[in-house]
């Protein structure tokens, strides 16, 4: 695969899944697979690779001699930023540096030799957070792979906070009111922000409230990171938005 590949098929919003397949009821070796029963097990891979891209939170599977077997779109999105410590070199992944290169490939050691789930913390600063969980063998003649959750740097993406908004029928002030808040800034911050009266931006929290039946700013916010996180909520119209 081509180092660029990563870029196109994120701007694609595909991954890819190799040799991948999922095995339906009933399927009791290679033997036994009729035409029938492979192109039901094609179909599901096939339903369960866009299952995985639905899912706002990058996903990769890495298997035992470190190829990256399949990475869903969030993971293809995220791969392709350059800020990320990690990378996609054809179809290995890479670290940007040394010392992080290190860590991940301890962590993935040890998810295979001794089934352990780690946490790691790669990048400078404030860096990005991705979790290395086991995974069994996909058949008896190969080994042990591993799983890749790349964490996320906003707690909620603003197209989703537009999502939740335009679902909520909030005007673009409420929405820039609910985008302050979600950033942790204080009402007094985001009447500066937005050269209003501080009064003026309690009003459209209480609107905010009273639209989504939350009874605080903290219950505001714990509706919107408690939306599914879902690429497809960012490109599905929600109705029209509120005069």
């Amino acid at each position: 695969m081509h180092p660029n590949t990563s870029d196109r098929l994120a701007s694609e919003g595909r991954g890819f899944s190799g040799a991948w397949s999922v095995r339906p009821p009933g399927w009791r070796g290679p033997g036994h697979a009729t035409p029938e029963r492979r192109r039901h097990t094609d179909a599901n891979a096939v339903r369960l690779a866009h299952m995985l891209d639905e899912v706002d939170h990058g996903l990769v599977l890495v298997t035992a001699d470190d190829l990256v077997r399949h990475a869903n779109r969030a993971a293809l999105r995220d791969l392709a930023d350059g800020d990320h410590p990690l990378c996609l070199d054809g179809q290995r992944l890479q670290a940007r540096r040394p010392q992080d290169a290190a860590l991940l490939r301890d962590a993935l050691a040890d998810a295979r030799a001794r089934g352990l789930r780690r946490v790691l913390h790669l990048g400078e600063g404030s860096g990005r957070i991705l979790a290395v969980v086991p995974l069994p063998p996909a058949s008896a003649n190969s080994g042990p792979d591993a799983m890749l959750l790349l964490g996320r740097r906003e707690v909620c993406r603003e197209l989703s906070l537009d999502w939740f908004a335009r679902t909520h029928r909030l005007t673009p002030a409420e929405t820039a009111v609910l985008k302050g808040l979600c950033a942790s800034r204080s009402p007094k911050a985001i009447a500066t922000d937005h050269g209003v009266c501080v009064s003026t931006v309690r009003t459209q929290i209480g609107s905010i409230r009273a639209k989504t039946g939350a009874e605080s700013i903290r219950g505001v916010v714990a509706m919107v990171v408690q939306m599914p996180q879902l690429l497809g909520v960012l490109d599905t119209p929600a109705g029209p938005p509120a005069p």
